[in-house]
């Protein structure tokens, strides 16, 4: 039983990295930079959600708004779990004075993907270790 949990998560887990692969293969293609923000000195991010978290425009208003503390902009919402944003470079200097828990370099929103497969596992054998005990004691009460 519990060999099947571990081949199952394996499977999952190489499906997830397969999906991300083609992911960052899709945004470069999609984000072609023109010569004036290369030589305009500009930073470049891409800030993923693992559950499309985006779709909520109460969610993406307050990561703009986040963001924007740290001077970052948006480009464009890639689809419900990718928006790509830039800043000018002399931004940087700013960071040191951001509120704590403002991460200008961060590019992930909310739980990540891998958390939440390990969630979905634990609360998957809690369960079956519940449902077994429910058997038992059921056997045993006959």
């Amino acid at each position: 039983m519990i060999y099947g949990t571990i081949g199952a998560t394996t499977t999952a887990s190489a499906a997830a990295r397969r999906r991300q692969l083609l992911q960052e293969q899709e945004e470069e293609e999609m984000t072609q930079y023109t010569q004036d923000d290369i030589s305009s000195d500009w930073e470049f991010k891409i800030v993923r959600s693992s559950t499309s978290a985006f779709r909520k425009p109460e969610v993406l208003n307050r990561l703009l708004e986040e963001e924007s503390q740290a001077g970052w902009v948006m480009l464009e919402k890639l689809d419900d779990s990718r928006v790509r944003f830039k800043r000018p470079r002399s931004a940087q200097a700013k960071d040191m004075y951001l509120p704590e828990g403002i991460d200008p370099y961060r590019t992930h929103y909310g739980t990540l993907s891998n958390q939440q497969a390990m969630m979905s596992l634990l609360v998957g054998l809690l369960l079956l270790s519940a449902l077994a005990g429910v058997f038992v004691f059921i056997y045993v009460a006959r």
